[in-house]
């Protein structure tokens, strides 16, 4: 019987194959962290919902820890997309709304972090960058009296209040927050809410 050579995968290959590795660990590492927080999230489950080797986890992002960073800097990534400076305030605000939709997952895991993380490990968080805010205060698109601080508290409640507490939505709305007729209304509030605030009207 003839025997078949196996040849090793070609430099290409195996780029794909890491590449292919890492995005199937980094989903599967914010679906368990979404779902149990960092400390209850386990490498072992992360790396089965992967269907990967729980190695792979050390080898590409130095463990836990490591995935959970890149976790963030990819949403930073994701974040500079969302916040485009070219693109008014309303619109920024329904982005933000659309993208928490789309997946829960990452407003799910803040919410995990601030009941659960060690209470000095909150307080050494870099500050929220408002330079944008300040910005857009400064070209008129927030009332002068405003302080950037809670419109961005505020907009981050109002962005993920329908994925991380969906009861509410249900009591206060009556809707199911998965709607279309839920997304369409609360986004056109979300608008309106941004036009008050600066007293204009936007394009969106």
């Amino acid at each position: 019987m003839e025997r078949t050579t196996r040849r090793s995968p070609r430099g290409d290959e195996r780029k794909t194959d890491a590449e292919r590795s890492r995005r199937l660990l980094l989903d599967a590492a914010l679906e368990e962290f979404a779902a149990k927080g960092y400390a209850g999230a386990r490498v072992q489950d992360i790396a089965d919902r992967a269907g990967v080797n729980k190695q792979l986890i050390s080898y590409y992002f130095g463990g836990k820890a490591g995935l959970y960073r890149e976790i963030g800097r990819r949403w930073l990534e994701r974040e500079e997309e969302i916040n485009d400076p070219d693109v008014p305030l309303e619109c920024v605000w329904v982005r933000y709304l659309e993208d928490a939709q789309a997946d829960p997952r990452g407003g799910r895991l803040n919410v995990w972090r601030g009941l659960t993380e060690d209470p000095a490990e909150i307080a050494d968080v870099p500050r929220e960058d408002l330079s944008d805010l300040e910005r857009r205060q400064g070209d008129g698109e927030l009332a002068d009296d405003l302080e950037p601080e809670a419109v961005m508290l505020m907009m981050m409640s109002m962005v993920t209040m329908p994925t991380v507490m969906p009861h509410m939505v249900r009591a206060v709305y009556g809707l199911d927050p998965d709607s279309p007729e839920f997304r369409e209304r609360y986004a056109e509030q979300l608008r309106r809410i941004a036009r008050h605030l600066s007293g204009r009207r936007g394009p969106c």
